[in-house]
Order: structure tokens, then C-alpha cells, then sequence
């Protein structure tokens, strides 16, 4: 069994000390200044106040292995690190280690030029800024992603931009000001060679954002997701990320670290939950007995312990097999633990709701929210059909035995 670097285990009880120092007891102030701020899109004083602290800390960046701008950490020593800031709501944007910044910063650190690592890159490593990911489409099977409509044409020195996207994450958020946007160059090209990906100011004439989605009534505010229609959306040729026909490249490229960043902030979410669940059942007593004592909830109790550790080391496994052999090699193990994760979680949040009875649906607890994010996880970067469908491939590729297992039978 592999081990964690020291300077893993040293990260790992920093920020769990600042956790509980610092996040958790500021989870109210958040919701409370949110709930009378100006608009549901502000960010609320307090996430400022917690960023200088981590900042000071040097908790940031963590989930950039490169040691110039991030913890130098492998994938396999920032797993734990990602548990812990999944524990809170909040927290992954404390620690600058939240979507969809996180794959947008990876975006320009492997592909970007020098001058749009300036304009930037520099802005979101530091936080100034906030960023978006349009790529979904409402009009077509966007889990084939080769079905994308919105058009990217060259107009002399500029790319014009025509289409409408939507679950956009992050666009919201009144300080994003990057949009990266994946649509189709050339409808002539081979397949996967149509697509590319632009960086686009969120303030450019001709974006307009439409509205603000909901999962299950919740708009995830101030990030969420929105409906943007781009009409006429003017951009220089210089914003082309890597160059025309480079998007499914650099969709490749961005959603293998991310997949894996979700499943670990999954895990933590889970400890919360369970955390809670047997806090729950510690302190209520129906028909006389203490519902720790019930044989129902003892044993939803340990399968959701179960859960949380099969996806822990499907997850641990998968990081280290990128690490080693790169996120090409792991493909596979990445398409399950997107698969596998969102499910084990859900259900660990679905025996936290159990428990709590009808105060499990309410916001009281937080787990309603967590359930709907959950749920939605199992689209997020790729619904669960085409990790599934990826990784029948594999398994079907690979050698079969050259006889058929059977039994003797008996005489």
C-alpha cells in the first residue's frame, strides 16, 4: 500500500486545522451575509477574509502539481488534501482549489500562450478573478460532444462567435471575467478535428446571459450554472487556445485531472455525512430506543462506512496510476471512479437523510443540497453512459482465455 509523502501529511494537518479554525465556524456568516447581500451573484465579505488567511498560510494552489505556481504535489498526495476541502461547500474556493477554475488554470498552464498566461492565468492563480466553462449545448446530445453547433469563424484578425450554451459553470459569479468556450471551426474537418476551444471576455458585446439554471431548485449561487447565447460574440484570433481543431485535445486534457478532483471532494462530503448521521443517531430516541441502538441504522451505518472507503481507495488507486503512468494510461480507472463515486456517496447521503427523518429534506442539515449536487455529478464532465460505454471498450480489448471457463460435471 502506497504511503503519503511527509509533505502530504504535513499539508494534510494544516488544512485540517484550518478547517476547523477557520471554514466551519464561518460556514453561517457566509450563508447569513449571502442571504443580504446586493444579489444572489455576490460573493459574500467573508470568503475574502478567509482567502487572505489561507494565502498567509500558504494553503493555495494546492491542486497545481507544478511547484512555480502550486504545492508541487502529485495527485496521489493532494487526494486527502481534496477530502478535506470537500467537507465544506466553501471551501475549495478558499484554498483557490475550486471548479471550474481549477480545470480553466490547467487549461492555460499546458496550452496557453505567454501572453494569455499574463492576461490570464496571473488573475486567477491569485484569485483577482473567476472564470466560466461553456461547452453544453441545449439543442443537441451534448454528451456526444462532436454535436456542438456554436460557431467559431475567422473574420480577418478576429473569431466571431454564434450559438447558445448553457449549464455554464461559474458564469454567474459577479467577478468572472473568462469565459473559455468550445465550438466548431470547421464542419468539413475529420470528426474530432472541428472543435476548438477560445477564450472569451465575459464582458464582450454580444454575451448575453440568459438565465440561471437550477438542480432540484437549487442555483448553487454566487458560482451556478447559466444559459449564455453568444450572438455575433467578436474576439481576437490570439484568444484561440493551441490552435483550430485543438478542443477535444484540450478537452481531454482538462477533464481527466478534473474528473478525479470531483471524486475526491466527494469522499469528504461523504465523512461530513456520516459525521452527521451518527451524530444524529447518537442523540434521538424513537419508540424508547435510542436510534443508535436500532438495528436498521446500525447497519445503514456500516454500509455507508463501506461506501466511503471503496470509493477512497478506487480514488487513491486511480491518482497513482496518473501519477505513474500518465492520464492516458489511467483512463479507465478514471471512467470508474466517475461512475462509482457519485453513486457510493449518494448513497452515504441518502442514509444521512434517512436518519434525520423529514429534517434530512430540509436546508437545516445541508444534506438536501449535497444530494441535489450530488445527483448532478453524474453528468458533470461526462454523464455516466459514455464513461460506461468507455470502459465496456477497454474490457472488451482486452485477450480472452482460449477455452472457455467451465466445470467438470458429475457422472
Amino acid at each position: 500500500m502506497m504511503e503519503f509523502s511527509e509533505r502530504s501529511l504535513v499539508f494534510q494537518d494544516r488544512l485540517t486545522r484550518f478547517m476547523d479554525r477557520y471554514v466551519y465556524p464561518a460556514e453561517p456568516i457566509y450563508a447569513a451575509q449571502h442571504a443580504a447581500g446586493p444579489s444572489r451573484w455576490h460573493s459574500p465579505p467573508i470568503m475574502d477574509e478567509l482567502k487572505e488567511h489561507a494565502r498567509a498560510e500558504g494553503l493555495w494552489n494546492l491542486f497545481l502539481p507544478e511547484s512555480e505556481s502550486g504545492a508541487g504535489l502529485s495527485n496521489f498526495d493532494y487526494a486527502p488534501l481534496c477530502e478535506i476541502m470537500g467537507r465544506s461547500t466553501i471551501a475549495p474556493e478558499v484554498f483557490n482549489c475550486s471548479a471550474p477554475d481549477t480545470g480553466n488554470i490547467e487549461v492555460l498552464v499546458r496550452y496557453g500562450t505567454e501572453a494569455q498566461k499574463k492576461r490570464w492565468l496571473e488573475p486567477l492563480l491569485t484569485g483577482r478573478i473567476r472564470s466560466g466553462f461553456s461547452m453544453t449545448e441545449p439543442g443537441v446530445a451534448s454528451s456526444d460532444a462532436t454535436n456542438i453547433r456554436l460557431t467559431i469563424k475567422r473574420d480577418g484578425d478576429d473569431y466571431v462567435l454564434n450559438g447558445r450554451k448553457w449549464w455554464t459553470s461559474g458564469a454567474g459569479d459577479e467577478r468572472c471575467e473568462l469565459l473559455i468556450v468550445m465550438g466548431k471551426t470547421d464542419p468539413d474537418a475529420p470528426r474530432h478535428q472541428q472543435q476548438s476551444m477560445i477564450l472569451v471576455p465575459k464582458n464582450t458585446p454580444g454575451v448575453r446571459l440568459v438565465r440561471p439554471l437550477t438542480t432540484f431548485g437549487y442555483d448553487h449561487a454566487p458560482g451556478g450554472h447559466f444559459e449564455i447565447e453568444y450572438r455575433d460574440v467578436r474576439v481576437p484570433a490570439k484568444n484561440i487556445l493551441l490552435g483550430e481543431g485543438r478542443g477535444f485535445e484540450i478537452a481531454q486534457g482538462r477533464l481527466g485531472p478534473g474528473r478525479i478532483h470531483h471524486c475526491m471532494r466527494l469522499i469528504g462530503m461523504g465523512e461530513r455525512a456520516i459525521e452527521a448521521a451518527r451524530a444524529r443517531a447518537k442523540s434521538r430516541t424513537a419508540f424508547g430506543v435510542l436510534l443508535a441502538d436500532q438495528g436498521t441504522v446500525r447497519e445503514d451505518l456500516a454500509r455507508s462506512r463501506i461506501d466511503i472507503e471503496l470509493a477512497r481507495l478506487l480514488t487513491l488507486k486511480t491518482a497513482h496510476i496518473m501519477d505513474v503512468a500518465g492520464n492516458k494510461a489511467a483512463a479507465a480507472e478514471i471512467a470508474m471512479i466517475k461512475v462509482a463515486a457519485p453513486e457510493l456517496i449518494f448513497r452515504v447521503l441518502d442514509r444521512a437523510i434517512q436518519v434525520h427523518g423529514a429534517g434530512g429534506l430540509s436546508e437545516d442539515f445541508g444534506l438536501a443540497d449535497c444530494y441535489a449536487f450530488l445527483r448532478s455529478m453524474r453528468f458533470i464532465d461526462g454523464p455516466d453512459a459514455v464513461h460506461l460505454a468507455a470502459l465496456a471498450k477497454v474490457e472488451l480489448g482486452k485477450a480472452t482465455a482460449p477455452e472457455p471457463w467451465s466445470f467438470p460435471h458429475a457422472d
